[in-house]
């Protein structure tokens, strides 16, 4: 069993989360402004937070532009312990999100593919991974909506005044 350890964000630790969202390059020197610290101690915030797994910052791709014109959602069905079909497909170089669910699939993968050909190829091997017994395949047509500015809220949507990180 996997326990995780929630931290709890402060005020400051939020701030610093969404300048960042909005903007990873952000300077420190910036940031510090925003949010009242010293350059100094959003650095080492910034680090802490790094460290502790509680967010990352990384350059975001457009699929499309970069030459991989399809996308799909695939639902996957296990048979015996769905976690353990999960890490296999997770090793899929197409695959960059897999999540356990509770519902009418088992999993849900995301595939990413130069194009249709590929995408039959990727389905053809989750077929064929041990423990899956179907998938059902959703290709992306458009996109609505995609944001990265989550998890700054505390419940109910207001901010946490909560010591922490």
């Amino acid at each position: 069993m996997t326990i995780r350890r929630q931290f709890v964000l402060d005020d400051v630790s939020r701030a610093i989360i969404e300048q960042l969202q909005e903007d990873g390059r952000r300077p420190y020197a910036r940031i510090a402004a925003a949010v009242g610290l010293s350059e100094a101690a959003v650095r080492q915030r910034v680090q802490r937070l790094l460290d502790a797994g509680v967010m990352q910052i990384v350059g975001v791709t457009d699929p499309l532009q970069v030459g991989f014109s399809r996308q799909a959602m695939v639902g996957v069905r296990t048979s015996g312990d769905a976690r353990a079909a999960a890490d296999r497909i997770a090793a899929f170089g197409e695959v960059d999100y897999v999540v356990i669910t509770a519902g009418s699939v088992d999993l849900l993968v995301e595939v990413v593919c130069e194009d249709d050909d590929q995408l039959l190829d990727v389905v053809a091997r989750l077929r064929a991974v041990e423990g899956v017994e179907s998938t059902e395949t959703h290709l992306y047509l458009g996109l609505a909506k995609q944001t990265y500015a989550w998890g700054t809220r505390g419940p109910q949507g207001s901010a946490s005044g909560a010591a922490g990180l």
